[in-house]
Parts: structure tokens; C-alpha cells; sequence
């Protein structure tokens, strides 16, 4: 704060001088406040009341200013009062203007100022009782009366608003006062008022677009899009060729869902205004939304040859092309980009899915080692490089990857990656051993549970893997994943068969479109009718075979095509006796992408039996 205190030196009060104790950055203000002091009241002869010679020789140490100077007029508490709005201090302004206030009260201009402290200070109140004593005292000032309306806008008192922003006719004062009484009619839905006091208002102002648009604005809410383009239209005859009428008339074709019309706004304006980066833009933008993605690569292939440096429309254009199977392409195009900025982290990270996804591994793990350690996506380039070492069986080199992110950015996913990896090494103690070691009794342990079943069954412990899975149950009893698990692996074994189907079925009513689900289903009745067969219960048998069937084909549609489903399908086929309905499915099977881990038999039963029916038998792991 500035001290508001008078000093003594020598028996004289020195009252005229203005020392702040903090440094205020308005210098005219201060110049304009110390003239003031130097007019009103300091003694003559010389400065502060001394003799030339005395100034000159003497050094006197000035005193603090005193904001509160009942003495003085009110344009001294007004200088004080901007010097304190000017820093931020609203109260100390509006204090001060209060002050000013008190000693000129026929000042509209003193309560103005009140109204809109009161208003910054959120006092709403306040400045509507201020801003009224501003109105009556110069009734015919329209900053007064707008800024007063402005508040009865927000009170939502509209009686207020039409007192102050009409004229005794019932007019709109001006053109300010005509668009705010539109915008609040728009606001409570009186279209009606809102198309008078559009025309009103372009009436008013024939040189502006406020009016025009409004009118536009009304029509386009009444649903009468051809008076709304007809308006426009009408404006762009006046104002020809401006951006802001082309935009709006897009946006009504936009509206109506016509996005030719739209796209013919934007080539409209492109003919005048060829290569507008803007047009062009939302030209593009409209052809996708419009799946005219030949048209939206045209129109970013032409952003882009204009606009080089622009990296989001390569980027863009590069999505085009990828989307489209353009792999190629597309990497061109942001190779060509790397090559001026080469260590560019989101393209590069762009790259490398496009070389992945085109099957160029050795390309694409290039591609993300050159995601930088201080970029953004860094983990996720390093765990893409991961992948792709998996992918090429290297899987030492996978775990020193993620070990190296363990240590740089430990997290429970890069954990369970790092376990994983160790067991496929075949280190299945240590793998283990790091996720049992991550337990803790809390809610992160159903998890860790999950994780250590998809381990033990990878390792070939199916004992320990389905008691993982049964904690994982204990829980989360609604856990799809490990009811499916439990269901299958039992339906595997051939025991609990009638426990397995409730799991898998109540694993179904939370998750109905699983195919794989729906595959396990179809297995638990195979087993079941399996198990009647060998009971010589034929008929009983024959109806499970059926409905393990129906389960199976909608597990094909669900899944798009599945190896093991169509093994499952063999199976079934096989076990009703019809051979060659078998060996079509395992065949089909063995041209999918085989898991050998879960089809250790499908080769097997394939060429036993293309010997048993005479068919060329083919060699291991080959389609026919």
C-alpha cells in the first residue's frame, strides 16, 4: 500500500509533497497529480514554499502522500483513483471515487466510473444502483445508458433494458442500442422482435454487416434458409466478395446438410481468391466429412504445394494417402519433410506406423529411433521398437528396451511387458518371480492375478494358470476375460462342464458381440457332447453337436475368421461323422493364421484325414 501519512520537519507540516512508497507506472499521471498539488495550495516564492537559493542548497526528504485530503477537490481523489485502477486496485479506486463523489454528486461521470468498478468488482447490485444515478443526471448520455442496459441484461431484467435502450417512441436509441435489444430478443426466442430490430438496425447502419447478418441469423432460425441466403446474397451485392458473407452463406448450406452446396460456396470464393489457405481448409474439411477423400486429397495436395512449411496439412495429407493403402505415398511425403527437419518427433512416430503397417519392419524401426528422449512420445516410440523386435523373434534385445524403460519411466504395464518377455526367453521362474513380487493386498493385485494366469498358461502350467484366474473370480466375479478363461480351460480338461457353460454364459450376457466367447460357448458343448458319446448317448450327443455348431458359425461372423474357430468347427463335424465337412474346416483352419501354442493337433488331423479320404496330403503348417 502508499502510506497515507503527514511527516513533520522543523515544526512545519510538509503537506504538498508526494512520496509513494512503491513504484507506480503511470509517469504523466504522477506529473499530472504533482501540477495539481503545486496549483492548489504550496506556498509561493519557490518550490514548496522556499526561496530559490534554499531549493538548491537544502535537501529535504519528501514527505509520503496523503490519499485522503478532504481539502482538496474531487479531481485530486479522481487522479487518485486512476493512478490505483491503473495499478489493479479496484477497491482503493473505487474508494476514492466514492471520495469524489461525496464532494461532486450532481457528477454523472463520478458515478459511471462507480458503476463499472462496482462491475469489476462482480458487485452487480452496486452498479446498477450507481449506473442509475448516472442515467438520472445525464439522461442522454448513451455510454451511460448502454453500459446500464448491459446490466439489466445480465440481471435478465428486460424491463429495465427496453427503459433505458428506447426512446420515448419505443425506438432503439442508435445502432448499439439496436443490436443489444436484438441479441437479448434472440436470446429469449421473440424472433419476431429480433427480425424488427435487425431491420432496425441495418436501417441505422446502412454501412455496416451487423443487421444484415442478424436478419440472416432470424431467417435461418425460422427455417427459411432461402430468405436467409437471399439476405446474404443481397449484402454480398453491396459488399462484394467479403470473406465474412461467404462464410456465413457456407454455414447455412452447412446447416441444411448440403455439402455440395457448401463445397460450391468455398470454389466460389477460390475463383477470386485462388490458393486462400483458409477456403482451401475448410474445402478440405468438407470433402472429408463428405467421403470425398479423392477431392480432400486433391485440396491438401494443393495446401501443401503452396503452403510447404505447413506440417499439419503434410501430416493430413499423409493420413489421406495411408487410409487409402497409399504406403508409399504417404511415407514420401513426410520423408520429404524429415529432411528439413529430421529429428521431428510426431512425424517421425508417423512414419514408423506407416513403414509397420506396410510390413517394412526394418524401415520402420529406423523410422522411430529417431524420436528423440526429450520428446513427447518418446515411451511410445521405444515401445514400437519393442514390438517390432518381437515381431523378429530378437527378444533379448526387447527386454534390454523395456529394462532401459523401467528405469526411465517405471509403470506396472512396462512390469507385466517386461515379465512376459523373460518367460518367452524361457526364464519362466524370473518372470514370475518380478510379478508375484508386485502383490501388495490391493486392488492392483486382480491385475497382476490376470497377468500371472496368461503367464502360467504360456509356460505351460495350466494348474497354476486357472488358480491365477479363479483369484482374478474371487475379486472381480463379472471379470470377462477370466470367466471366459476358467470356462475354456475347463471345457479343455473336459471337467466341470456344467459350471463352465454358467461362467461363459454369464461371461456372454456382459459382453453378447465377443466372438471368442461365443467360440468358447460352442466348445463347452462339443465337450459335453463328447462326453455323451462315449456314454452312448447318441441322440443326446447329436443335439449338443448341433448347438455347438450354431455357436461356432457366429463365431466365425463375430470374429471375421478364426483359426481356432474353424478348427473347432472340424472338430465338430468330425465327431458327427462327416469327414469331409471336417477336413473342408481344418483346411480352412490351416489357411488362417494358425496359433500352434493352442492348435498343437490341426496339422495332424489334416492329413490323417486327406489319407483316409485320398487327398494329396501337404506338408506341415501348409495350407492346401
Amino acid at each position: 500500500m502508499i502510506r497515507a501519512v503527514s511527516e513533520w520537519r522543523g515544526g512545519q507540516e510538509q503537506a504538498c509533497v508526494a512520496s509513494p512508497t512503491r513504484r507506480i507506472g503511470r509517469a504523466l499521471l504522477w506529473a499530472g497529480l504533482l501540477a495539481l498539488l503545486l496549483s492548489t495550495g504550496c506556498a509561493s516564492g519557490g518550490p514548496f514554499g522556499l526561496a530559490e537559493g534554499d531549493f538548491l542548497s537544502r535537501s529535504r526528504k519528501a514527505p509520503a502522500l496523503k490519499l485522503v485530503r478532504e481539502a482538496r477537490a474531487a479531481d485530486y481523489d479522481v487522479l487518485v483513483a486512476e493512478l490505483a485502477q491503473a495499478e489493479g486496485d479496484f477497491e482503493l479506486a473505487r474508494a476514492a471515487y466514492e471520495r469524489a463523489a461525496v464532494k461532486d454528486p450532481t457528477s454523472a461521470f463520478l458515478h459511471d466510473r462507480l458503476a463499472r468498478l462496482a462491475w469489476q468488482l462482480e458487485d452487480i447490485e452496486g452498479a446498477v444502483e450507481e449506473s442509475e444515478l448516472a442515467f438520472e443526471l445525464a439522461p442522454d448520455d448513451l455510454e451511460v445508458r448502454l453500459f446500464l442496459g448491459r446490466l439489466y441484461r445480465l440481471r435478465r431484467d428486460f424491463s429495465g433494458l427496453n427503459r433505458v435502450l428506447r426512446d420515448a417512441e419505443g425506438l432503439p436509441l442508435d445502432a448499439d442500442s439496436a443490436h443489444a435489444l436484438f441479441q437479448v430478443a434472440l436470446e429469449r426466442r421473440d424472433l419476431e422482435e429480433a427480425e424488427r430490430l435487425a431491420t432496425q438496425l441495418a436501417e441505422l447502419e446502412p454501412d455496416q454487416l451487423r443487421g444484415l447478418l442478424g436478419l440472416a441469423t432470424v431467417y435461418e432460425q425460422q427455417k427459411q434458409y432461402d430468405a436467409a441466403e437471399a439476405t446474404i446474397r443481397a449484402g454480398l451485392e453491396r459488399f462484394p466478395e467479403h470473406f465474412l458473407l461467404f462464410m456465413r452463406l457456407a454455414q447455412l448450406e452447412r446447416v441444411q446438410g448440403d455439402r455440395e452446396g457448401e463445397i460450391a460456396v468455398y470454389r466460389e470464393v477460390l475463383a477470386n481468391h485462388p490458393g486462400h489457405y483458409g477456403i482451401l481448409q475448410r474445402l478440405g474439411q468438407s470433402q472429408l466429412e463428405s467421403n470425398d477423400l479423392e477431392g480432400a486429397v486433391a485440396t491438401f495436395s494443393q495446401i501443401v504445394e503452396i503452403y510447404p512449411e505447413d506440417l499439419n496439412s503434410t501430416r493430413r495429407l499423409a493420413s489421406l494417402e495411408f487410409g487409402r493403402g497409399r504406403y508409399e505415398s504417404a511415407a514420401g511425403l513426410l520423408e520429404s519433410v524429415l529432411e528439413r527437419e529430421p529429428n521431428h518427433p510426431e512425424l517421425a512416430y508417423a512414419l514408423g506406423e506407416i513403414r509397420r503397417t506396410a510390413g517394412d519392419l526394418p524401415r520402420a524401426l529406423e523410422a522411430f529411433e529417431r524420436v528423440g528422449a526429450g520428446a513427447p512420445n518418446y515411451a511410445d516410440a521405444r515401445l514400437q521398437i519393442v514390438a517390432l523386435l518381437e515381431a523378429e523373434e530378437r527378444y533379448t534385445e526387447a527386454l534390454e528396451e523395456v529394462e532401459r524403460l523401467r528405469v526411465s519411466q517405471p509403470n506396472r504395464r512396462l512390469d507385466f511387458h517386461a515379465a512376459a518377455l523373460q518367460i518367452e526367453l524361457g526364464d519362466v521362474d524370473r518372470g514370475v518371480a518380478l510379478l508375484e513380487s508386485l502383490l501388495d493386498g490391493s486392488e492392483a493385485d486382480l491385475e497382476i492375478y490376470y497377468q500371472l494366469g496368461l503367464q502360467y498358461g504360456a509356460s505351460g502350467d495350466p494348474d497354476r494358470a486357472l488358480r491365477s484366474m479363479q483369484q482374478v473370480l474371487a475379486l472381480d466375479p463379472e471379470n470377462v476375460n477370466a470367466l471366459n478363461y476358467v470356462g475354456y480351460s475347463w471345457a479343455e480338461r473336459g471337467e466341470n462342464l456344467e459350471e463352465a457353460e454358467t461362467l461363459i454364459r454369464r461371461a456372454l450376457e456382459i459382453s453378447p458381440d465377443d466372438g471368442y466367447i461365443t467360440d468358447s460357448l460352442g466348445w463347452v458343448y462339443y465337450k459335453m457332447a463328447e462326453s455323451l458319446f462315449a456314454e452312448s448317448r447318441k441322440e443326446e450327443a447329436l443335439g449338443l453337436l448341433e448347438r455347438a455348431r450354431e455357436h461356432l458359425l457366429q463365431a466365425v461372423e463375430m470374429t471375421g475368421g478364426d483359426s481356432v474357430v474353424s478348427e473347432h468347427l472340424g472338430d465338430v463335424m468330425l465327431l458327427r461323422g462327416d469327414k469331409r465337412g471336417a477336413l473342408d474346416y481344418y483346411e480352412e483352419a490351416a489357411g488362417l493364421e494358425v496359433r500352434a501354442a493352442e492348435q498343437p493337433e490341426l496339422f495332424e488331423k489334416l492329413d490323417r484325414l486327406r489319407k483316409d479320404l485320398g487327398r494329396p496330403s501337404g506338408g506341415q503348417g501348409e495350407a492346401p
